[in-house]
């Protein structure tokens, strides 16, 4: 079977967690950590949320290019590239001494040194295109690789529309009316049982926009005895956002730094969330229906794509993020929150689902494997 089977992405949580799920699946297919290495970048979330892996992590300098002609920006992308030429050289000694068997790409800046090498040492490569439109490093070895697992259904060659790779603790939450309940009386404190709960994430850095049209909405909301806020601020703007937590006389409204997805997806009824792949893929396959604010200036605008595709099915409204404040929201959420219009978004966001997306990737990877 030859080396090891490397799996490279990262730089945000998006990437690092599809790296994971595959991994996760590789190994329920026989495959042991041993044969496996992970490879991120020195400045992404992989050195945090892959530290107590069983699997080798190698961390390799370099940056994502800023895409903007700024004076400040153009000077950061010299240093950035310098980073993707040390990252490159690295990577070459890495695949030609590991010997891998396959390298699979999940995308993001980190993947790029290591996909390149990939395609310098004929070494067969598979692709994980998490988004509806694939990034610049995806995009420029695609006509290399061997098979391109796709979350969305895209035309091209060698591809195999798998849906995203999720954590299988998230593709079992229970939704049932008797958990959402038991979710709802087990926080502290509990949560009223007649109250329609929004639930605000947009990754662990957080938008200041939504996190401020948020607190808006807050304000706005503020008698409404039948709703409740859950508000995941990330950790820029915590400390701003609870400093100046509305007066409530009948809304309530929670506001934390970091939550429990698996425990907030539970007993949510409409979440307000950025358009990222693994996000959607979570919402679609939970059937949660959804404001998405995609994330402007996102290469290629793929959150827009993303959002877009969910809108298309009904299973969301798009809210552009230069247009989102409290109102807009309020106005958005007003329309969304009655029990039928509830159910039909969260049919049409569950046209979208492919479970098992993991374990179809995981298949290709070991096809390719045989066959190498």
């Amino acid at each position: 079977m030859g080396g090891p089977v490397v799996i490279t992405g990262g730089g945000t949580g998006g990437h690092v967690f599809p790296m994971q799920a595959v991994a996760d699946a590789l190994r329920d297919a026989g495959i042991t950590s041993n044969e496996l290495r992970f490879v991120g970048s020195r400045r992404g979330q992989e050195r945090q949320l892959l530290a107590n892996s069983s699997v080798a992590l190698t961390l390799l300098p370099g940056r994502g290019v800023r895409r903007s002609w700024r004076a400040k920006d153009v000077v950061a992308n010299v240093g950035a590239v310098a980073g993707l030429v040390r990252a490159l050289m690295h990577a070459l000694m890495l695949v030609r001494r590991w010997r891998p068997s396959v390298v699979v790409s999940v995308g993001g800046y980190a993947s790029s040194a290591v996909s390149v090498a990939a395609m310098c040492w004929r070494t067969p490569l598979v692709l994980v295109e998490l988004d509806a439109t694939p990034g610049a490093a995806q995009r420029f070895v695609a006509h290399y690789a061997r098979k391109r697992c796709c979350a969305f259904p895209v035309v091209g060659e060698n591809v195999v529309v798998t849906g995203a790779p999720l954590r299988a603790a998230i593709e079992n939450v229970d939704r049932s009316k008797a958990a959402r309940e038991a979710s709802k009386a087990a926080l502290t404190p509990p949560i009223d049982d007649g109250r329609m709960v929004v639930v605000v994430m947009t990754g662990s850095l957080g938008s200041t926009r939504v996190n401020r049209a948020v607190r808006e909405l807050a304000v706005e909301w503020r008698s409404r005895a039948d709703r409740a806020i859950i508000h995941v601020t990330g950790r820029r703007d915590f400390d701003e956002i609870v400093k100046l937590v509305p007066t409530s006389d009948g809304l309530d409204y929670r506001v934390v730094a970091f939550g429990d997805m698996i425990e907030l997806w539970t007993l949510c009824d409409v979440a307000v969330c950025r358009a990222g792949a693994v996000t959607v893929a979570e919402l679609t396959i939970l059937s949660i229906p959804s404001i998405l604010v995609p994330l402007p200036g996102a290469p290629g605008d793929h959150q827009t794509k993303n959002a877009e595709t969910v809108m298309n099915v009904g299973g969301a409204q798009l809210l552009r993020d230069a247009d989102c404040t409290g109102a807009a929201l309020a106005e958005r959420l007003d329309t969304m929150m009655d029990p039928m219009t509830l159910a039909s978004m969260a049919r049409g966001a569950g046209t979208l689902a492919r479970r098992d997306a993991a374990r179809a990737i995981a298949s290709v990877i070991l096809d390719v494997r045989a066959t190498s």
